[in-house]
């Protein structure tokens, strides 16, 4: 008798069916976590709405949709849960959610202390500092309790009643190890280098070692629980007490707000222009990992959410002629593009607007003030001005289809003849 198998058409199929059918189970069980989305497109297994955004400009067919769907629009593209925005006001709104949440000052303020304190001792970001800092949060907390055996120290039974000797043990060891391996990095990689040859990029852990390396140069040697009891000291000491007295400080200006106001402007009087904003290794904030709700929507966990601005940008509410190319405009206007007008955000607004805003508008602006200052220009092989083809193409930006060819006349000042 002959075996038949199925063939890899079939076979693929059945895969393919298999993949839908256990989508479409996983989204049933999901669906009731988020029952009130936006409001969008019927939906394909798999692909989602992928098939109503080929053929066209994404950004044209998002607004179409957006018409028919509202500014709010919930779209699924492949496994991707896509929220598009499509309104000034509820673009504003999102970037209101955004920049309105509280954060936990006194918990930041001890992590940046620890992270100062970090680089001196260690020379970088160490791939054991989250959990060293964890260690050392709860070890002050701990050591700052009350502890009646600390009143009654020849009671030792009260040590063990109390349960913290073995807590604060438990710490200690945790600390200990994570120091060790910080120590042991340091060693491998020629920490130990002699002290009259001091590096760049030496830390406070090399200078401990030099002496512990080189105790026969030196009228006292550290072993490498020294080194360690230092490195504990510095970071108790050095954390923990300066945490607390911003966290006092911050405190009592925002109790008195005349007081807050005359240190801000001593501060920015002094470091006006000279203040550099750095975001590396700021901690992501809450907002972009738990679901919010928008509009009287909810969004789920991880969407992702687009802010058309060609849409906003060209709507009707805001705009005489949205479609017409008219720079009078914004003559005498009071909507600029710094991303306070929700109606124009070209370079975004919020936390997330376009760092690069100055350097952009520069390059552009100089440019363009040469090409018209230098040329006169004129269209080739006497194409009319309506002529002009100005289909999109849709790319990393949106750009015109055709190449723009144009004829230059040099353009001579009368001051030059």
């Amino acid at each position: 008798m002959e075996l038949h198998f199925p063939s890899f058409h079939i076979l693929s199929a059945f895969i393919l069916f298999l993949v839908v059918v256990l989508r479409t189970q996983k989204r049933s069980k999901t669906g009731s976590l988020t029952p009130n989305l936006p409001p969008g497109p019927w939906k394909l297994p798999l692909v989602g709405n992928i098939h109503q955004l080929v053929g066209s400009l994404p950004h044209h067919a998002l607004r179409d949709l957006a018409k028919k769907y509202g500014p709010l629009m919930h779209l699924q593209l492949g496994e991707v849960s896509t929220i598009v925005v499509s309104s000034s006001e509820i673009a504003k709104e999102i970037n209101l959610l955004n920049t309105g949440s509280p954060i936990n000052l006194t918990e930041k303020t001890f992590a940046s202390i620890c992270a100062i304190t970090t680089r001196a001792a260690f020379g970088k970001k160490c791939k054991y500092q989250e959990t060293f800092i964890s260690v050392l949060l709860e070890t002050i907390k701990l050591a700052g309790g009350f502890n009646v055996g600390d009143i009654f120290p020849s009671f030792k039974s009260l040590h063990l009643i109390s349960g913290m000797r073995p807590k604060l043990e438990k710490l200690h060891q945790e600390a200990d190890k994570i120091l060790e391996n910080i120590i042991h990095e340091h060693k491998a990689r020629g920490g130990t280098t002699k002290i009259d040859k001091d590096g760049p990029d030496e830390d406070l852990v090399d200078v401990l070692l030099k002496f512990h390396e080189d105790h026969g140069d030196h009228a006292f040697s550290l072993t490498t629980d020294n080194i360690k009891a230092v490195l504990l000291d510095i970071f108790g000491a050095g954390s923990e007490p300066s945490s607390t007295t911003i966290d006092f400080a911050m405190s009592e200006m925002m109790r008195n707000p005349r007081i807050m106001r005359k240190a801000q402007e001593e501060v920015r009087r002094i470091f006006d222009r000279k203040e550099e904003i750095d975001e590396m290794g700021i901690q992501e904030l809450k907002f972009l990992k738990e679901k919010c709700e928008i509009d009287g929507h909810e969004i789920p966990v991880k969407s992702k959410i687009i802010v058309n601005a060609w849409a906003i940008g060209r709507d009707p509410k805001h705009w005489t002629e949205p479609e017409s190319f008219n720079p009078e405009r914004f003559l005498d206007s009071s909507i600029d593009y710094k991303g306070t007008n929700f109606e124009y955000i070209p370079f975004g607004a919020g936390r997330r607007i376009c760092p690069g805003i100055l350097f952009g508008l520069a390059s552009v602006e100089l440019l363009l003030a040469k090409l018209l200052y230098h040329f006169d220009w004129k269209l080739p092989n006497g194409m009319k001005q309506q002529d002009l083809d100005m289909t999109e193409v849709f790319g990393l930006a949106v750009r015109r289809k055709e190449d723009l060819y144009l004829i230059p006349t040099a353009y001579y000042p009368l001051s030059h003849e």
